[in-house]
């Protein structure tokens, strides 16, 4: 079976982009592909704009870290990649994260 790569960039010759606690926001919709229970295929599990804390950091294909991503808003968990992500800067030291 041949894995096709999004892109000849390998994210793990560094570190991590965003780190845990770190507050985000998505820069896309992201629909369930199938791997998040209890929703069918194609449903809306995050819109673009929504803002989330990284709550973990792991790695996918050998190439790119993905971030679990808890969107308190919605109730959901997601994993993202650093490119679906931007990160925000905390308002007056309000936000401190999970």
């Amino acid at each position: 079976m041949k894995i096709n790569r999004d892109s000849d960039t390998v994210e793990l010759n560094g570190p991590p982009q965003f780190e845990y606690g770190q507050k985000v926001r998505s820069r896309k919709t992201v629909r369930n592909d199938g791997t998040f229970p209890g929703k069918d295929i194609g449903d809306i599990l995050v819109k673009k704009g929504d803002e989330g804390y990284v709550t973990s950091i792991g790695t996918f294909l050998q190439q790119f870290y993905i971030y679990g991503v808890d969107f308190v808003a919605n109730g959901y968990r997601v994993g993202m990649k650093a490119r679906e992500l931007e990160g925000m800067r905390p308002v007056d030291g309000a936000d401190v994260g999970c």
